[in-house]
């Protein structure tokens, strides 16, 4: 019993109800901040702006905390920086990651909302932490990227930019008008809805293939219009194409016996000329 006389209950209770007032304000600044920024800024900005206010709150309570619990601020400091060399020597691949944040922090290559493509995988950052990124991808996949990564790795960010260009490869026969094509592929992009008048789309031909001459159908679209856009072109290429009697050609196959054998003969039989024996097994039950 003489330990708990000895405790300074007063002190502990005033502490613990500071650490628990900081947090509770916290809480309540870092909401407000958010309904503040929500209409003002960026996701981004209002995600980074309520987690600042709220660990400031935190950490200033803390300390008054320490403070009122009888700890000497120079004695916590000192202990601090020498907890954080030790964890640092200890953890080197969290703290690589905590610079990395700080690098990604500082640069933005990307904010929330934005949609990123990192080795192959493509989503929705929907946090940036001091360790990692989290991702959502369009499966509803959930991916957790660790900052170092996206420093050392190629990042495509999908939505920096408010169009994208949609690029198309259009096959035709070599039979056909280029230029005919060519009008008639822009006159789609004229009358879609999804496809922007500036800039302004263009045909290239691009490559004479073994079986068609490829076309490369460039146009631009809003960057949230991208799977609509082309859908949408592409299914009107393909009644537009049929329409107008313009072949869509696929890989062709010749048979070549070469020049110093003997030419063989083909022949298209009639079903009259097929003989019994010639019928095949599943069809002689029908």
């Amino acid at each position: 019993m003489a330990v708990f006389t000895g405790v300074a209950w007063g002190q502990w209770v005033s502490s613990i109800f500071l650490m628990v007032l900081g947090l509770v304000l916290g809480s309540l600044a870092a909401r407000s901040v958010t309904r503040f920024m929500a209409q003002r800024s960026t996701r981004h900005h209002t995600v980074m702006l309520r987690r600042f206010v709220f660990y400031l709150i935190v950490v200033l309570f803390a300390i008054a905390a320490l403070r009122e619990a009888g700890f000497s601020l120079d004695i916590v400091l000192g202990a601090a920086g020498i907890l954080t060399v030790a964890i640092g020597f200890a953890s080197q691949t969290s703290a690589s990651n905590m610079i990395s944040g700080l690098f990604l922090l500082v640069e933005k290559p990307f904010e929330i909302g934005d949609f990123i493509e990192v080795d192959a995988t493509i989503g929705e950052v929907i946090g940036i932490d001091m360790l990692s990124v989290k991702l959502r991808t369009p499966d509803n996949l959930y991916v957790r990227i660790p900052n170092e990564t996206l420093i050392k790795t190629r990042v495509v960010n999908r939505s920096r930019f408010p169009i994208r260009r949609l690029d198309l490869t259009v096959g035709i026969a070599y039979a056909e008008d280029v230029e005919r094509v060519e009008a008639l592929l822009l006159g789609l992009a004229e009358k879609n809805p999804v496809c922007l008048e500036e800039p302004k789309p263009f045909v290239l031909v691009t490559a004479f293939g073994p079986s068609s001459v490829d076309l490369q159908f460039s146009f631009w679209v809003p960057k949230d219009k991208v799977l609509d856009g082309r859908s949408s072109i592409m299914v009107a290429i393909k009644k537009a194409l049929d329409r107008e009697g313009v072949e869509i050609p696929f890989p062709h196959t010749s048979i070549y016996a070469g020049s110093h054998s003997e030419p063989f003969r083909v022949q298209l039989l009639g079903p009259e000329t097929i003989t019994e024996k010639e019928i095949p097994d599943v069809d002689k039950d029908r």
